[in-house]
């Protein structure tokens, strides 16, 4: 009687390579079902490039997110003939070009302004576009109508004012911020750039004056930062020294505090006071170079060379980006 041969160990080997060549079931319907998922997400994304593009939020939507002028220009400007822009549609619309293609802006805000003849808004742009393009007279029309439109809206002499300060004009730009403050008295924040106004225009009674009147209206740390300040401008560091230094009492987190006490204090001649005053600011605010920036500077006009050597080290480490800052404000000899 024979006895029973076993299989070859060639062809149990090659069955389990077929086995492992040839993919599961489970596996073949998990590719497939990935496979699917991709291809719908790539048409998802497609869909709004292969839709008729005629609605105007279209063109927004693609020209928020496209960085050239020209191709904006394009996207945007047949708009202005659009029968279903609306006029802050157009505004918007406006604002993507106005860096780049103020011609085309103003065109795009004239179309807004005949849509919407009432709206400040339009006429703050066009104030706005005309600037761009120096053309004084039609900015001066433009806050004009504003103003027409909208007579208790403080808005258009706050921008009458940015403007008159861009040119240097800090006396009117203080008038202009004036009126906007007695038409909006409450704002806090025309209420601070009024009394900065006032105090470049070398007015400081009457910006301590306004600072007073925002008394619960600006927290207290702050007002009191604001106070210093127009003392110092008022060249009077030992006062604006004490009245930093309530102001860090009254909030020890206000980095901005310790940085304006730290300028003063080096004015009035304490060095090692100040340095301790803009390290501190710099520890209250990690994410902004301006207190070690300060902090070198000083260090540097001290002739603190070797103190200026370590702060620039630390300015290189953590803000290696802001190299041109570093080397304006921080330049070893």
């Amino acid at each position: 009687m024979e006895a029973e041969q076993p299989a070859p160990v060639e062809d149990a080997r090659e069955g389990h390579v077929d086995n492992l060549a040839r993919p599961s079931p489970r596996r073949h319907r998990g590719l497939r079902g990935m496979g699917v998922v991709c291809a719908v997400a790539v048409l998802l994304h497609l869909i709004p490039l292969l839709l008729p593009r005629n609605m105007p939020e279209q063109e927004l939507a693609i020209a928020r997110v496209t960085q050239g002028v020209d191709t904006r220009v394009k996207l945007l400007l047949p708009l202005r003939a659009h029968p279903k822009a609306t006029p802050a549609e157009l505004r918007e619309a406006a604002e993507l070009l106005l860096a780049g293609a103020p011609a085309e802006a103003r065109e795009l805000a004239q179309e807004a302004e005949r849509r919407e003849p009432a709206a400040v808004e339009t006429q703050l742009l066009l104030a706005r576009i005309c600037d761009a393009e120096r053309m004084e007279r039609c900015v001066r029309t433009s806050l004009e109508r504003a103003a027409q439109v909208a007579p208790g809206d403080p808005r258009p002499e706050v921008l009458r004012a940015e403007l008159k300060e861009k040119s240097g004009d800090t006396v009117g730009a203080a008038e202009a911020m004036g009126v906007a403050h007695g038409k909006a008295p409450a704002d806090p924040l025309i209420g601070l750039r009024y009394a900065r106004l006032l105090s470049a225009a070398e007015r400081p009674t009457e910006a301590l004056a306004v600072l007073a009147g925002l008394q619960g209206k600006v927290p207290r740390a702050r007002l009191l930062v604001e106070q210093g300040l127009v003392l110092s401008a008022d060249r009077k560091d030992s006062e604006a020294v004490a009245v930093f230094r309530k102001a860090t009492q009254e909030d020890p987190r206000l980095s901005l505090a310790y940085y304006e006490l730290g300028l003063a204090l080096f004015r009035v001649g304490d060095v090692e006071a100040a340095q301790e005053a803009l390290r501190q600011a710099d520890r209250l605010d990690l994410s902004s170079p301006k207190s070690l920036a300060a902090l070198c500077a000083l260090q540097l006009q001290a002739r603190l060379i070797d103190e200026a050597r370590l702060t620039r080290m630390d300015l290189e480490r953590r803000f290696s980006g802001r190299m041109e800052l570093i080397r304006q404000s921080c330049s070893i000899p």
